[in-house]
């Protein structure tokens, strides 16, 4: 249990980010990041309307969101070309809608919103790490991307579990996590064989494919009845597992070739 605690709470400290986007693997890596902050913030919305971990969720969903709008700064004056411009001036919009969603008391009756809300700015944030993938045109840039979306697919898994706990399209949650399941499996593989991959990164990622095992036995448990411990497994196990995944891109993104 005590191992259990100090993971959580490392991991809820909030994830660390330079001050400015320094090049573009760092670009890759916070565009990617922005991705997974959709998905946390709402995450931890949803916990603190079930009221579980109401403390810790309501840390990460304050924290998220400022270093939502930090990293979003940074990526606006760090654009390398008017499309990449134009993507996160896109973005605006939708974040100024989600983040009065999420300002307000988490409610049951604003979760099929948030959820809609939450879909375009992960879409228009994926667009952005793809434009910048794209302008790095290198190989580990490509590998920067995959691992920084396996920390959006954590979060976007225990979202779904929150959601479907709360009966928001129960069905399509659970498809929605099977979808996630499949894509996070496939691409710890596609990280793992990398031929960039270090010993550091590999032993990484067999520390993510552990707390993989925790999180995926929890993402197993209820089926639409869940109890309130089974939602705090799922949201420490999704934290514990995003701290993991942000190392591993943190450590892609150091390498320069």
């Amino acid at each position: 249990m005590k191992r259990r605690s100090f993971i959580a709470s490392a991991a809820l400290l909030g994830l660390a980010a330079n001050a400015q986007v320094i090049d573009l693997n760092d670009a890759i890596n916070k565009a990617g990041r922005q991705r997974m902050l959709s998905q946390r913030i709402s995450k931890a919305y949803l916990a603190v309307a079930h009221k579980v971990e109401v403390n810790a969720a309501q840390q990460v969903l304050e924290r998220s969101l400022a270093l939502f709008d930090r990293q979003l700064a940074e990526l606006k004056a760090f654009a390398p070309s008017p499309d990449i411009r134009e993507t996160y001036a896109r973005l605006d919009g939708p974040w100024s809608e989600f983040k009065g969603v999420v300002g307000a008391a988490p409610a049951r009756e604003q979760a099929a919103k948030l959820l809609q809300l939450d879909s375009s700015i992960l879409a228009l944030s994926n667009q952005g790490t793809q434009q910048y993938e794209k302008a790095s045109a290198k190989a580990v840039g490509r590998l920067v991307n995959i691992a920084g979306r396996q920390r959006m697919l954590s979060q976007r898994m225990a979202k779904f579990y929150l959601a479907g706990a709360m009966n928001v399209d129960p069905q399509g949650s659970q498809a929605e996590i099977g979808k996630a399941r499949t894509e996070f499996l496939a691409a710890m593989e596609t990280l793992r064989s990398a031929p960039e991959a270090t010993p550091r990164i590999k032993e990484e990622l067999a520390l993510g494919d552990s707390q993989w095992i925790f999180f995926d036995q929890g993402l197993q448990q209820g089926n639409g009845a869940q109890s309130a411990k089974q939602m705090s497994n799922v949201f420490v196990s999704s934290e514990n597992l995003l701290s993991v995944m942000d190392r591993v891109t943190g450590l892609y993104s150091a390498i320069k070739v």
